[in-house]
Formats: C-alpha cells, structure tokens, sequence
C-alpha cells in the first residue's frame, strides 16, 4: 500500500500531473471518472494567493468527487510560501504539493519553480519551513537538475526526506532539456534503490501508453507514475493503464460518441465553472487532443475554436458525431 503520510493511495497510484490551464477542475472530473487516483491543480502562484488574486484564489476550487487532491503552489520567498501555505491549509486538501519543476521562463527567472534547482541549500530550506507550517503532508515535484552538469537529484531526495516531505514526484528531465528529448527514468530509478529513501517516489515523463507504464513500473520500481501531457484530451489513459496493470488487458481506445460526450461534459464543467465566456474561449485548447486522429477533423475545429455560442458548438459536434462512423475510425 502506497501512502503520503496517512492518505492510502493504493498498490500503484496512476496520478495526474499539476498542468497550468489543463488540471481544472472540469478536466479533473473526467479523469477522475476514468481511474485517476490522486490528482493535483495546476500550479498556484503564492504571491497571487497572499495578494488575494482572482485567479490564483480560484484555482484553489477543490470538490468532494476529486479527492484524495494536492494543492500546489510555486513561490520564491519564505515568508511568501509560508503565508501562502497558510492558506492553501484553509482549503483542505489531502496534500500541499510544492513546484520545483516548472520551466516555464517567467517562473525560473524569478528562481521559483525548476530555477531553484541552481541553488538546492534554498530549496531545502524552503521545503523546511513550508514543512514546519503546515500540518498538510507536504510533498515535492521536481526535475533531474539544471543541466546535464548540475544533476544532484539522488543528494536532494535525501535531503528533502530529511526535512519532513512525504512524497517525491521526479520529472526525468532537466530544466535545460525543457520537454525535449527523452525522459531519463535510471536517475529515479536509482533513488529507489537507495536503502536511505523511505517515502514514496513517483516517476513522471513520457509515459503515453499501458505497455509503458508496465515496463516502467517493473524497471524502475517507482511506487506510482503521475501522468501530464498523455492525459491532455485522453483521460482514458488512466483506465487503459489499469487494465493493463491490473489484468494485463489491453482494452479499447474510447468511441467515438465517448469522445463527444467527454467534450459536451468539459465543455459544461467549464461554463460552470468559468462562466460563460471564458469557459468557451479556454475550452478551445482542448478540441484538437479530444479529437485527435480522426481524418478530416480540422474544419470542424476550426468552427469549434471560433464560436461563442454553446448551443452552436452542441450543434458541431452532432455534425461530427453523424459525420463519422463508429468503425475504426481512431486507429
């Protein structure tokens, strides 16, 4: 059984990855439905939070139906993330997440996010005192290093352990490498052979199927995998992952009337929760990866993207439902 520090999570918790303008609350339902196990916001800046933010204030939204959720947030000052953890506590969630992985340039600058991973003695001392002011278990995603140079996560998962986090989630790139290339998993790998290393280590990076998430699993021997971007418009991922786990069923990609069901419910969750203009205008991210595959699907898109009007998109998408058969048409 996996646990972060009380919560239980399974043999083998598949987790969704904190996604900037991705795990929302109405794209978390739908995970949720299909298996995920634990699941994480998206990032949260603590100076919004302690400035009382529109936004960031928002994203701390967390319902009965997504637990076991983690709160996580990215800040660069001590007394900004010890004030900011404050607040996510008032929310109660099963975990407080904090973001040393983003590599996004306007975060790093301001050495938040994966730009903390050039001074490490400051991200322990951070984690410490996020740590010590909260009584939410606490735990950590991050990368590999800075650079190819700079690769010091074994020494920092050892330290982290050491002042009081409950789980490590390791992106097996590095800040440098951003998303390209590919995720090197020995590096994770070898901190789970670590006898030093007692809290759960959880892989991310370039897991896109059951076959991979299997392998990995027994290669590595990590107690989980959080997935990202493989979950963006296919958050059946978790189901098929768990098929293959569990039975070593390899089951069948959703239909065609799935898909559009998942969009009309995405779409609806997002009216709800946004309002109606904005939960239109940011849905449209989500229309290509929710149909990707299907032959001759731009045009329709193309009309979904610049349309306002929800009964309209309804509309478009029984066009694309009445246009397509239910044959193979995403293989």
């Amino acid at each position: 059984m996996v646990k972060i520090g009380n919560l239980e999570l399974g043999d083998f918790p598949l987790l969704l990855a904190p996604m900037e303008d991705v795990s929302d609350p109405p794209f978390r339902a739908l995970c949720k439905k299909n298996g995920c196990d634990m699941m994480y916001t998206e990032f949260i800046s603590v100076e919004g939070l302690i400035r009382d933010a529109d936004k960031s204030v928002q994203k701390l939204d967390i319902y009965d139906y997504e637990r076991p959720i983690g709160i996580q947030i990215f800040g660069a000052k001590l007394d900004s993330m010890q004030r900011a953890a404050e607040i996510v506590e008032e929310a109660q969630p099963e975990v407080l997440d904090i973001n040393f992985g983003c590599p996004v340039k306007k975060v790093v600058c301001r050495m938040a996010g994966a730009g903390i991973l050039q001074d490490i003695p400051r991200m322990v001392k951070l984690t410490e005192a996020i740590v010590k002011s909260t009584s939410l278990p606490v735990t950590v995603k991050t990368r590999l290093g800075w650079d190819d140079d700079t690769i010091f996560i074994e020494d920092v998962a050892e330290r982290l352990q050491d002042v009081g986090i409950k789980a490590l989630s390791i992106h097996g790139r590095t800040r440098k490498q951003m998303y390209k290339g590919e995720a090197d998993w020995t590096k994770i790998g070898k901190i789970k052979e670590n006898p030093r290393i007692h809290i759960p280590i959880f892989g991310n990076g370039d897991i896109n199927s059951p076959q991979k998430a299997l392998e990995y699993k027994e290669r590595y021997g990590v107690d989980g995998i959080m997935i990202g971007r493989a979950s963006i418009g296919y958050p059946w991922i978790f189901r098929e992952i768990k098929a293959f786990l569990e039975r070593g069923e390899i089951i069948d990609g959703p239909t065609l009337d799935e898909r559009i069901e998942a969009v009309k419910e995405h779409l609806q969750r997002s009216l709800e929760w946004k309002g109606e203009r904005l939960g239109i205008v940011e849905m449209r991210r989500h229309y290509t990866n929710y149909f990707r595959g299907l032959p001759g699907i731009k045009k329709y898109r193309a009309r979904l993207v610049t349309e306002y009007d929800p009964s309209v998109i309804h509309e478009i998408l029984e066009e694309i439902r009445h246009k397509y058969s239910q044959a193979e048409v995403f293989s």
